[in-house]
């Protein structure tokens, strides 16, 4: 009997329309272009409009998902969706989703690991297909953490962009797919990188509902984290680092994937980067980033393609894919 693995079989994105330089950002905090750029790699990011909600970005990324899969919202099982910024707390963007698709066949939910969100949303995804419980999944990753920033706090207000990314995966036996996933979390180092207000301890944001961030204790996570999921995933499919095409990273620091890539021992031309142009969009960032490599022709049919990322949590997950 032939391994069952799921295959992606369409991408899409969505970005805001509205983009804000590092130039922008000097008019708003003390900053300056050549203070972000050296230290985050970053050069402007996409921020959403007050009245565009995180399931916008998602509906719009899912649609051109569908639509590069040739599938119709009626084939759709599950709708997954990594989010820390959903609509509300409830109903889930995954059921929101369902509503907006017209998805009548479907059932969906969200989850939660903050910019490892994608990764971890892949492998449920994955072993729901493998297991035979579904054969056509959904899989969403979106953020507006725009909304959630400190615009006086120069550490963090430049460092997050909004945006969404789609993955439609579908059940296969032709050897292609995802191969393997490991995710790790360190809930013992969780206060490092936090949203305190809006949940159940403080539902009225009395302590502040922004982003806080401890930027050494997360960036000494991250290097780490990043090189160890990829490790861990290959060795899970019996693969090595020399059989990595393309290594598409969590796209939140230039300095911390150029560490972790250099420890890795890949070229720089097998790691794609897109950070430059959209900041850390967080559970968006892999959707996206994979989504351009696809388009540009960065990856083929056989090739390995690693996805890695971190984040809150401490959380961080990779998965291991046959294109």
């Amino acid at each position: 009997m032939k391994t069952v693995r799921a295959k992606i079989a369409g991408l899409g994105y969505a970005l805001p329309e509205k983009i804000l330089t590092n130039d922008n950002m000097s008019k708003i905090v003390d900053t300056s272009d050549e203070w972000i750029t050296s230290r985050t790699g970053i050069k402007e990011r996409r921020v959403s409009s007050d009245g565009e909600a995180t399931s916008d970005l998602a509906f719009t990324a899912s649609e051109l998902a569908l639509k590069n899969a040739g599938t119709s919202a009626d084939e759709i099982d599950v709708i997954l969706t990594a989010t820390t910024t959903p609509d509300t707390l409830f109903p889930s963007i995954g059921c929101i989703l369902q509503d907006r698709l017209n998805a009548r066949n479907a059932v969906g939910f969200d989850l939660s690991a903050a910019c490892s969100g994608f990764n971890f949303a892949l492998s449920v995804a994955s072993s729901f297909i493998a297991q035979g419980t579904y054969k056509t999944i959904l899989v969403v990753g979106a953020d507006t953490l725009t909304k959630y920033l400190d615009w006086n706090d120069r550490t963090t207000c430049v460092l997050f962009g909004d945006g969404a990314g789609a993955a439609l995966l579908k059940a296969s036996t032709d050897g292609s797919g995802i191969l393997s996933n490991y995710l790790m979390s360190n809930g013992f180092d969780g206060k490092h990188l936090v949203m305190p207000g809006g949940g159940s301890r403080d539902p009225e944001c009395r302590g502040g509902r922004f982003i806080k961030m401890d930027g050494k204790e997360v960036f000494k996570f991250a290097v780490k984290a990043l090189e160890n999921t990829v490790r861990e995933s290959l060795r899970m499919a019996g693969l090595s680092v020399s059989d990595i095409k393309l290594l598409i990273p969590h796209q939140a620091n230039i300095r911390i994937i150029d560490h972790a890539v250099k420890k890795l021992g890949l070229p720089k031309e097998k790691v794609y980067v897109n950070l430059d142009r959209y900041g850390n969009t967080s559970a968006a960032s892999i959707p996206i980033a994979m989504s351009e490599a696809y388009a540009g022709g960065k990856m083929k049919p056989k090739d390995i393609v690693a996805l890695s990322g971190f984040g809150a949590g401490l959380t961080a997950g990779a998965n291991i894919i046959r294109w």
